[in-house]
């Protein structure tokens, strides 16, 4: 059994900031890649951010130069730090790992998402 757990999301203005830690535990082995999507209202989830256990990192076009994700692979904790939100930024952000157990399997685990809202 593994577990994704979120913290982090809130209420900012635009331009204001927010940091979203997920942290991993349970039988882990090892964790693969890590990543953030978010969903908002009325839409599909999204990839927002993924970052490889060995600290290569993506983005979705949306957020490039503004979010910046990181890892810390001894607490098996994933972040996402969000600089000058915008409106259009509000979702809620869940958490995905693929985490070697050590059963072991290889599972793909998601948190229960956390909300982000940027209101003016």
């Amino acid at each position: 059994q593994v577990q994704l757990v979120e913290s982090g999301g809130g209420l900012v203005q635009p331009g204001g900031s927010l940091r979203l830690s997920c942290a991993a535990s349970g039988s882990i082995s090892s964790i693969n890649a890590m990543g953030w999507y978010r969903q908002a209202p009325g839409k599909e989830r999204e990839l927002v951010a993924g970052i490889t256990s060995g600290g290569s990192t993506n983005y979705a076009d949306s957020v490039k130069g503004r979010f910046t994700i990181s890892r810390d692979n001894v607490k098996n904790t994933v972040y996402l730090q969000m600089n000058s939100l915008k409106p259009e930024d509000t979702a809620v952000y869940y958490c995905n790992a693929v985490i070697v157990t050590t059963g072991p399997s290889i599972v793909g685990s998601w948190g229960q998402g956390t909300l982000v809202t940027v209101y003016s």
